[in-house]
């Protein structure tokens, strides 16, 4: 029996023999599907994923030092054993008593900061989506860490209640 599949018309239900992807009644859309997959998967090959590494990840020493981290051993313990102590739930939210599964460890300091405290486990939290990129956000103007930017001479943060405080005097829905 050959594979079959729905056809990618929308509100068509008729079922398509492999590897087609419309029935013979949409098959003018066939080509230009084709097309634009080729085009997606030419956009992800292995020359973007080269300058996608020599830009971003991997554009200074430290900063390839910092991505090797994230990738060793240590770190895969390290944020097991983090997310198990915080019950995969956002510690920031849970401080405005708000209860939201998460997945994310952050560095409350943040290591392009201060690389002293990687792996230290009183500096790392369980973090939702939506407060880490809030965080991160607020650490690009409070601490001055990202691409481009100039790191400041300011005091660390360390206690997630100082940092939800902080985050929201400098965020627009404040003012």
């Amino acid at each position: 029996m050959p594979r079959v599949r729905r056809c990618r018309q929308q509100g068509c239900h008729l079922m398509v023999e492999y590897p087609n992807h419309y029935c013979r009644r949409h098959f003018e859309h066939e080509a230009e599907y084709l097309a634009s997959r080729q085009k997606w998967a030419r956009s992800r090959d292995q020359q973007y994923q080269r300058k996608y590494n020599t830009v971003t990840r991997n554009r200074s020493e430290h900063k390839s030092k910092q991505y090797n981290f994230y990738r060793s051993r240590q770190w895969s313990r390290l944020r097991r054993n983090i997310l198990e102590r915080d019950n995969y739930l956002c510690k920031y939210c849970g401080a405005i008593n708000i209860v939201t599964p998460a997945k994310t460890v952050d560095h409350i300091v943040p290591i392009e900061y201060d690389a002293g405290l990687r792996d230290d486990p009183n500096n790392l939290a369980v973090i939702c989506y939506s407060c880490h990129r809030s965080k991160t956000d607020w650490e690009q103007i409070y601490y001055g860490t990202g691409q481009g930017n100039t790191l400041k001479k300011v005091p660390e943060i360390k206690n997630i209640n100082q940092v939800i405080r902080h985050m929201k005097t400098l965020s627009p829905e404040s003012s």
